[in-house]
């Protein structure tokens, strides 16, 4: 089972730089794409609802920020948009697909800028809320894959400059403290399962590739599923936003 996660700084614009068109030669089960940056009804070309997939929305009202789809090439037994984090919802952006025994999620997590101290407390609180709902599902009989934009870099592994970003948000001590408890409490990143290579980024906030890259965009798969990771790589040949997308192959089947 394939499935690729990409953060598009915008779907129209990512789909103006060749994304679907790559995307019909990945053979993909599932597609999460975060920040929209659009409505659906916005979307009036076929491309982006391409005929092998079911294509399923959480955007914003008025279509200026946020917003995440997932495209399910099985139909799935029933969608779940948010989390109940109230405004958060809002703020952030999550939509799941659930089957029998797996549930597959698209997340957009809040952003914060340098120095903005009202912004960075709204993303730890939301980080606080979604770690206390993580535990919760862990009792569930099912696994999750949770793809997305997490706007966390973990390790110094996962920014190329540390030095340069060591007090930046995303890569501040309690966010990746934050991170490390996640991944003890009982899931893993499917990615570094397979990959440990410090040069592998996702994200250059400064636009094109080169320096100054982040790794934030992860596929979190709940423990019993540590086994089941094949394959995983950031694909970094085009450019489709600042993000590169993120190739994820599962030993799973539905």
């Amino acid at each position: 089972m394939r499935i690729i996660s990409f953060s598009a700084d915008g779907i129209q614009n990512a789909a103006k730089n060749g994304f679907y068109d790559w995307l019909g030669e990945q053979d993909a089960d599932f597609v999460c794409v975060q920040d929209l940056r659009c409505a659906e009804y916005d979307l009036r070309d076929d491309l982006f609802f391409p005929k092998e997939y079911n294509a399923y929305f959480f955007d914003d009202v008025d279509g200026k920020a946020n917003g995440v789809a997932i495209y399910c090439r099985q139909l799935p037994k029933a969608i779940m948009t948010g989390l109940g984090f109230a405004d958060f919802d809002m703020e952030g952006r999550y939509i799941q697909a659930d089957y029998e025994n797996l549930s597959v999620g698209c997340l957009l997590a809040p952003s914060a800028e340098d120095g903005n101290a009202g912004q960075q407390a709204r993303k730890t609180e939301f980080y606080t809320l979604l770690q206390n709902h993580l535990q919760k599902i862990r009792n569930k009989r099912r696994e999750f894959i949770i793809c997305g934009n997490w706007h966390i870099a973990h390790t110094a592994a996962d920014v190329q400059d540390t030095e340069r970003n060591s007090n930046h948000s995303g890569f501040l001590a309690e966010e990746r403290q934050w991170m490390d408890e996640l991944l003890e409490s009982g899931y893993v990143d499917a990615f570094r399962e397979i990959n440990s290579d410090r040069d592998e980024f996702s994200w250059w906030p400064d636009g094109e590739p080169g320096s100054n890259g982040w790794r934030t965009d992860f596929q979190i798969v709940s423990k019993g599923l540590k086994y089941a990771v094949d394959y995983g790589a950031i694909y970094k040949l085009r450019h489709f936003s600042s993000h590169a997308p993120v190739i994820m192959d599962y030993d799973i089947e539905l």
